[in-house]
């Protein structure tokens, strides 16, 4: 098998296509004059959907009807309360991550409980924790809209090398992500449980326990994700995570993670998650309207989803 045929078997490969064919498009039509701003706006924005799209990445892995559903109320709960606590202190930044932190293992708890205890589907117990954590967002904020840490601002909007540090951020979760997955005992029971979860228990794998702690590794990076949002936008906003939920399902799949479980997709998030952005901007640079936009971004989705799954299927 050469080497480009064995590239272009990896699932992941066709995100990746499709954003540099995105960007390319865009380049042409403004001849080159926003090659830099536009590669810059595309790895920052495309970061937090990296972030949220790892954590509901893992959770689908584990198997058909596992997502999470609270992510967006997460991101805006944690962002919220850690500005609240920093009140614009730069020596509370720390403290700040750790509440957010602890909010979203709170809320992988709520999750997990709800799933295990009651019995309740992931949807519906997602869906429900949801309501209950942007309730205590919208108590929380009040319609307030506090300032971050001029130094955590700084950061969060700046860049190192040329390179945006929030996709620095998001580039060291990736590679977390990739070993846990690939290196680490628990990527092995993830995927085991994702491909036949009976089959996973009598293997004497934890299969609760891994569960468990997959639900909390995804609050806890959706509760990152709206830390660093937040201080990125300079405040807290309570439907700053709203685009999020439709957005962390389709970057894991479009980036050729099996949304039947057991196959997960580290660098295909990164692909998908600049696709998604290049096209708003390609979209917007040819001065489509917004609805054209919506209609067109979900063809080229369906299309590139249509494409990679063909083309995986055509390979067995």
């Amino acid at each position: 098998m050469t080497p480009l045929l064995h590239l272009f078997r990896k699932p992941w490969i066709w995100s990746w296509l499709a954003a540099f064919v995105v960007w390319f498009l865009t380049i042409m039509v403004t001849l080159g004059a926003s090659t830099l701003g536009l590669s810059q706006a595309a790895l920052t924005f495309a970061a937090f959907s990296v972030i949220v799209g790892i954590g509901q990445m893992f959770v689908i892995t584990l198997g058909p009807g596992n997502i999470d559903l609270s992510v967006p109320a997460t991101m805006t709960l944690a962002g919220t309360v850690a500005l609240k606590l920093m009140n614009v202190e730069n020596g509370m930044i720390l403290p700040g991550l750790l509440v957010a932190i602890v909010i979203g293992l709170v809320v992988g708890l709520g999750n997990y409980a709800l799933i295990k205890a009651l019995r309740i589907p992931p949807i519906i117990a997602t869906l429900s924790m949801s309501f209950i954590v942007q309730s205590a967002a919208i108590w929380t904020n009040r319609g307030l809209r506090i300032k971050p840490p001029s130094v955590l601002a700084e950061f969060t909007t700046s860049n190192t090398l040329g390179v945006p540090n929030v996709a620095i951020v998001a580039l060291l979760i990736s590679l977390l992500a990739w070993f846990l997955l690939e290196k680490t005992i628990y990527g092995r029971w993830i995927s085991a449980i994702g491909q036949s979860m009976p089959a996973a228990r009598m293997a004497g794998i934890p299969v609760d326990g891994t569960r468990f702690v997959t639900y909390l590794f995804c609050a806890v990076l959706a509760s990152i994700a709206g830390y660093l949002l937040a201080c990125f936008s300079g405040g807290a906003a309570l439907n700053m995570g709203s685009e999020y939920l439709l957005m962390s399902i389709a970057v894991v799949v479009i980036g050729g993670t099996a949304v039947a479980g057991g196959d997960s997709n580290v660098p295909g998030i990164w692909g998908a998650s600049l696709f998604m952005f290049l096209v708003v901007s390609m979209l917007n640079t040819y001065g489509l309207g917004a609805g054209i936009r919506l209609i067109m971004t979900g063809l080229i989705i369906i299309s590139v989803i249509m494409l990679a799954g063909g083309r995986r299927a055509g390979m067995r």
